[in-house]
């Protein structure tokens, strides 16, 4: 997609982090926004901040829940009557070993990372197809879908997840001859707010265990030094699209850790301790 002026871009977590900078790049190349977090305070933030004139529609929606990103599409096409460019970005983390996670934690990430990308693509992609235009997805990820970290097990299952379902959509829309493109996000460590997503944590999942409160800061610590920024995400991510390339890895240096885990594979070693 080299040209995405008047197109239709759909993002999902757009109230803070890579979502709220991907609105603003795809506002500043002319498009129409579809944005959508469980945050409605400052997915509004993120409405204010986009060029006077820009079309925009915001609701609320967790993405966890099927029937919430069904309804995100059913309004989207209503509004625009098309979508072209898809951001399944919504995510969360909780850290920590993971004898100590709780089954909440891992309904809430595998609900946010892994079934927010599924129901994206299960509310999206069929209209994609009858739309018969140039379109793309792009499913955020992360550098631990690429890797092992200690302290962070379920994050890691679910960002892996989030690069296979994007490999497997990216090799089944081809085999269809769909004129859609597929992308996988790959970031290291970005000043966001990921490391805080626990104050939208659904009540009714508890608190993360107190145990795991120095991970939590070791996160946030790691992603306020990360030397790239969420608006230099959003721009390399436009690029890729607009390039047509599948990953993303804005964190060149990270490919070094990333060959060791594909050595260890293939010659049946254990895993090469990764820091965290």
């Amino acid at each position: 997609m080299k040209n995405l002026q008047i197109k239709v871009a759909v993002i999902t977590g757009a109230a803070s982090g890579f979502g709220r900078e991907l609105a603003i790049a795809c506002a500043g190349e002319g498009m129409s926004l579809a944005l959508t977090d469980i945050d409605e305070k400052n997915l509004q933030g993120t409405v204010e901040l986009l060029p006077p004139g820009t079309p925009v529609l915001a609701m609320k929606c967790d993405v966890a829940k099927a029937d919430q990103v069904e309804q995100l599409a059913v309004a989207t096409y209503e509004r625009f009557g098309a979508s072209h460019l898809l951001f399944n970005n919504a995510g969360v983390l909780v850290g920590g070993p993971l004898w100590t996670a709780t089954t909440q934690d891992w309904e809430w990430m595998l609900g946010i990372n892994v079934m927010g990308v599924a129901h994206g693509i299960r509310s999206f992609v069929p209209r994609m197809l009858q739309q018969k235009d140039e379109c793309h997805i792009v499913n955020t990820s992360s550098v631990a879908g690429l890797l092992s970290v200690p302290g962070g097990g379920i994050y890691c299952a679910t960002k892996h997840a989030v690069v296979t379902m994007s490999e497997c959509l990216d090799q089944e829309l081809r085999a269809e001859q769909a004129s859609i493109g597929v992308s996988v996000l790959c970031p290291a460590f970005v000043p966001t707010g990921i490391a805080d997503a626990a104050r939208n944590r659904p009540a009714e999942l508890g608190e993360a265990n107190p145990l795991n409160a120095g991970f939590e800061e070791q996160t946030r610590k790691a992603t306020q030094a990360g030397k790239i920024s969420a608006s230099d995400i959003a721009r390399i991510t436009l690029d890729a699209v607009k390039e047509g390339r599948f990953y993303i890895l804005p964190h060149q240096k990270i490919k070094g850790a990333i060959e060791t885990r594909m050595r260890d594979i293939l010659d049946e070693r254990s895993p090469t301790r990764t820091a965290p």
